[in-house]
């Protein structure tokens, strides 16, 4: 009977033994769970920020890169215009052109495939097909005679000439002489020789568009960048506008043209730039030498000598012709 009381004592004391382990089990082994999941927690909470860090760089670097200026964005290779093969940078815009205007005139001038070369007078090849964004299907005569200011006279004559404002053709000869389109179509000829440039008859009024083309050829021969010179007038490039020119007088000099702009909201522009060379060739859309597949100059980071892809224009080059 003793003996049957001890064995159960003692199994009292075996269930109390587990029950006493099981308590402090149940309270323990939430709090190192807890523990062991804090510190997981921690070692994992680095490598969580860092990725989420990533993820923002990436997305600013995304954003950054959909608002950068591209090629795919501002040159439409099969645009057939001016305006339709350069779109504005990001975040600029063209105003609109008023119907008639030298602006819409040059947005609307056709362009040859995007691509081709620029020829010479004479059907080659230019050496240099580095400099050129577009080319535009400006006629060109055959005669070694439209260079820089000859393309930028040629530029100004057809716009004139097929905007129906034939009366405001005329441009000045190097020893100052006038020639003035309306005498050459009424049967007017120029006389040239050492007491300079004069108007002589003995001509057939003609206003067909090769007695045009041949009074162009006569104003190539005898004006040049100095005579530019003398119908232009210095700006500042806070009003630089379509039509206008960089220009450095001399034999040789150079010159070339602005043939659109933009802006932006804060009224910031950017401009293109054309330009015919020598010997005789294609006139074309250049590039900026300092923005790989953005032809678009930016005014407020032009400095002086101000870099075009085959010149440099000094401070005061920018002139507005008084056509």
């Amino acid at each position: 009977m003793k003996k049957h009381h001890r064995q159960k004592r003692m199994l009292c004391i075996a269930a109390a033994c587990v029950f006493i382990a099981v308590a402090v089990a149940a309270i323990h082994v939430p709090w190192l769970l807890s523990d062991q999941y804090n510190q997981k927690t921690l070692r994992e909470q680095p490598d969580r920020k860092s990725r989420e860090e990533e993820a923002a760089l990436s997305e600013k670097d995304e954003r950054k890169e959909s608002s950068a200026p591209r090629s795919a964005q501002l040159i439409n290779r099969t645009g057939k215009t001016l305006e339709q093969r350069i779109q504005p940078p990001f975040g600029y815009q063209r105003k609109q052109a008023k119907s008639g205007s030298l602006t819409a005139f040059l947005r609307g001038y056709p362009l040859k495939k995007h691509g081709k070369p620029v020829l010479l007078y004479n059907g080659e090849e230019k050496w240099n097909q580095d400099a050129h964004a577009a080319v535009f299907k400006l006629p060109m005569e055959k005669e070694d005679l439209q260079q820089c200011a000859d393309s930028v006279i040629r530029v100004y004559a057809e716009y004139f000439w097929h905007s129906g404002q034939r009366e405001r053709i005329s441009f000045r000869f190097v020893d100052g002489f006038q020639a003035e389109y309306e005498k050459w179509r009424r049967g007017y000829r120029i006389q040239t020789g050492g007491r300079g440039s004069s108007w002589v008859s003995g001509g057939t009024a003609d206003g067909s568009y090769g007695n045009f083309k041949k009074y162009l050829r006569m104003v190539f021969a005898y004006a040049s960048t100095l005579s530019l010179k003398e119908e232009s007038q210095k700006i500042s490039l806070s009003k630089l506008d379509v039509g206008d020119i960089f220009l450095k007088a001399g034999s040789p000099g150079h010159v070339v043209m602005v043939v659109d702009v933009c802006e932006d909201e804060a009224g910031r522009k950017a401009f293109l730039l054309g330009q015919g060379y020598m010997p005789a060739q294609e006139f074309h859309l250049l590039k900026n030498p300092a923005r790989e597949d953005d032809p678009w100059y930016y005014v407020d980071e032009i400095s002086y000598p101000f870099s075009t892809p085959e010149y440099e224009f000094g401070k005061g080059s920018l002139r507005r012709l008084q056509y």
